[in-house]
């Protein structure tokens, strides 16, 4: 199934579960319609990160939205696959195409810079708030303790 969504009335992004296993899912809300994606932590990393370098191109945008919280429902569509993002300078949106890794859904959103800047953000505090990283390995640090792979068993594990 094709999801266009040319000028979504909301985006959301948010987990579900305990740190350490998430589930973190984007919605997209135009009217009535609501598309729930899966997606991966590293994924929507990424994406914050080319959304940051998108806007950085564009004029300086608006208000910025502050409001990124899920909506009750959230058994997923599709897992995201691939995830595209496209600028349209002459409109000054940004497009962003999330396509199914095991179906032929596809999710179409096209963002104003304003949602586009919102969702960076929102997205960078999600992950912020997941596992501190290990200091020595950089692997997340689990609560039950961390194995640090640098100290070669020649430690405790770290906590």
């Amino acid at each position: 199934m094709n999801y266009v969504f040319e000028n979504p009335d909301k985006v959301m992004v948010g987990v579900r579960g305990e740190v350490g296993s998430r589930l973190f899912l984007l919605q997209a809300r135009e009217g009535r319609r609501l598309v729930i994606v899966k997606c991966e932590k590293l994924q929507l990393s990424a994406l914050a990160e080319w959304l940051s370098q998108v806007i950085a191109s564009m004029v300086r945008p608006g208000q910025l939205p502050d409001d990124f919280t899920l909506e009750p429902e959230y058994e997923p569509d599709f897992v995201a696959g691939d995830i595209a993002v496209a600028i349209n300078d002459e409109d000054q949106t940004v497009e962003v195409t999330f396509e199914s890794l095991d179906t032929d859904d596809v999710l179409e959103l096209t963002l104003s810079k304003e949602w586009a800047g919102g969702l960076a953000i929102a997205v960078t505090r999600l992950v912020e708030a997941g596992r501190a990283l290990c200091p020595l390995c950089g692997g997340p640090l689990d609560p039950k303790g961390h194995d640090c792979p640098r100290t070669n068993g020649h430690r405790p594990p770290i906590r």
